[in-house]
Formats: C-alpha cells, structure tokens, sequence
C-alpha cells in the first residue's frame, strides 16, 4: 500500500500505476514498479513499500530523479528513512489526484486574471513534468490578486515603509504573477526567482507582454535559479515567500538569510503567503513578525 490510498487496494489497479503507464506511453519507460507487502499482495495500511524505478526522457530524467533523491533524503534526515519513503508516496499520491480533470478544471478557477492582463500565469497550463518536480520542491500556484494587494497594503500600514526605497523579491516566482502585481507598486526594482526553466520562460514572456496603467515600478527582472542557493541583494529588502520550499529548503534559506543581514544590516521585511512552516522563521533570531492573518504572516528583520 501507498500513504493515501484505500486499503487492500492492489498498485495495479490504483490510479498511480494508469499514471505510470501513461506515462510510458508517452515516452517515459517504466523499468521496475514492484510492490512487496508482508501477504505478499496487497497489505494493511503500513505493512509493506513500494520499489520504483522509472526512468524519463533524457532531458527530464536527472532533474525528476534527482528531485526525488533530494527530497527523500532531506525527510530522511530528521525522520527516519521509513516516514520518509511515506512522506515520498504520500506526495506522488497527491500528484495523481492533482492529475484528475477535477482538479485541473479549479486550476483554470483563477484565469480572470490572465485574461484581463493577456498573460499567462494560471497554474492550469503546467506540464506533468514540472508538476511533478513541483510536488518535491513546491507546486506551482499564484497568488490571488486581492490578497495580494493586502498583504503590501498591510505591510505599508505596520511598517511605514516607502517602497520606493525596497527592492521586492520573490523566491519561488513561477510564472511571474506577483512580479506583475507588485509593479503597481512603486518599488525600486523586481526581482524573481523560479528554479524550473519553463516556468521561467514563461515568466518572461509575461514580463514583457504586460501592459497596465496602474503599472508603477518597470524594472522587473526573472532569474532562473535555485532559490534556495540565490545570493540576498545587499539593499532594503521584502522578499515574498509563497510557500516555495519543503522545510529543509526553507532553513538553508533562513540561514542564508541571517548571514546576509550579519555581514549587511539593513531593512527587511518578509511577506510569507500559506505560513504553514511560519514557525521555522519565528525560530530565527533575525526575524520578529509584527503582523498577518491565518493567510499570511509579515515578518521583519531584527
């Protein structure tokens, strides 16, 4: 069995094994999918592991399996090795009901604004590939346009801050949706950072498609890089965090954080959207949060 699935249901006939099989028809070779339990069927819930071997197209394949390796290791670490191979399935079982034309009509839920702007930034038109490597690194979702303008507008009231002086940066940028939000505002600059390279060209593109005459800040940029390694600029910050990293990612990024305000103390504000691991910067010793609803929590450098 598999963390989510219904008891004494068999691999073959779940829905993650048709997965798999699409998959394979579509290029992608499945080498060795096996599931050993202790009835040597099927299983309690707990009672057996699933081995999978699956190897992708060649462009795809090193990132796919080097996402896996990285994340089972990082929950390997501080959980055991056996809670972390079912944090592994837990989270390709989700895939799969990610996969479901269910789900995938709610992600076209928020293309309002697409079309009021001609971009592209719905999480809908994202390819299984980069799915999938968003389920070990953080699944493409942008951010809802009123929550964001409260947010900054929350921000700018407990803080007082002029954005005129802040360069905004996101971290985990996708498509680039909350670059474009945030260039009504009139900060110094925009910076964002988006590991997956489709996801960046997309990006891109909507940065230079955008048009709106509520647009006050016009120097955005889109890097693709590994967020979790991207050097903090030396300058008055608010960094955007949408629940971009698993919690291993999320300290080494803290960490870097900290060590970017010891060698350059400056202000510093982070915006962090979905804070359901809020309690890995309420740790830091260079973080005091001074605001946020059950939504958001606003945190400031000390």
């Amino acid at each position: 069995m598999w963390a989510g699935a219904p008891a004494g249901e068999t691999l073959q006939a779940s829905p993650l094994w048709k997965l798999l099989h699409s998959f394979c028809m579509n290029g992608t070779h499945v080498h060795a999918l096996r599931m050993v339990s202790r009835t040597g069927v099927s299983a309690p819930h707990g009672h057996s592991r699933m081995i999978v071997a699956v190897a992708t197209h060649a462009e795809s394949s090193p990132r796919v399996l080097a996402a896996t390796a990285q994340f089972w290791s990082d929950m390997a670490v501080t959980r055991g090795g056996f809670a972390a191979t079912g944090a592994l399935l837990s989270a390709l079982w989700e895939f799969v009901r990610d996969s479901t034309p269910e789900r995938l009509r709610q992600r076209y839920g928020d293309a309002d604004y697409d079309w009021d702007h001609h971009v592209n930034t719905t999480s809908a038109a994202v390819g299984w590939r980069d799915r999938l490597l968003g389920v070990f690194h953080s699944p493409y979702q942008p951010t809802e346009p009123t929550l964001f303008r409260e947010m900054l507008d929350s921000l700018r009231d407990l803080a007082r801050i002029r954005f005129e002086e802040f360069t905004f940066l996101d971290l985990g940028s996708g498509k680039g949706r909350t670059l474009l939000m945030a260039s009504d505002y009139p900060f110094r600059r925009i910076v964002g950072v988006e590991l997956l390279p489709a996801l960046h060209t997309i990006a891109q593109e909507n940065l230079q498609a955008y048009k709106s005459e509520s647009q006050n800040c016009f120097a955005l940029e889109a890097i693709c890089a590994d967020a979790t390694e991207f050097p903090f600029p030396d300058e008055p910050l608010v960094i955007y965090l949408f629940n971009p990293f698993p919690e291993p990612g999320l300290r080494r990024v803290i960490a870097q954080l900290e060590s970017s305000l010891r060698a350059a103390p400056r202000p510093l504000y982070v915006l962090y959207h979905n804070p359901i691991l809020q309690y890995v910067l309420s740790d830091s010793p260079a973080l005091e949060k001074i605001g946020g609803t059950h939504q958001y929590s606003i945190y400031r450098g000390v």
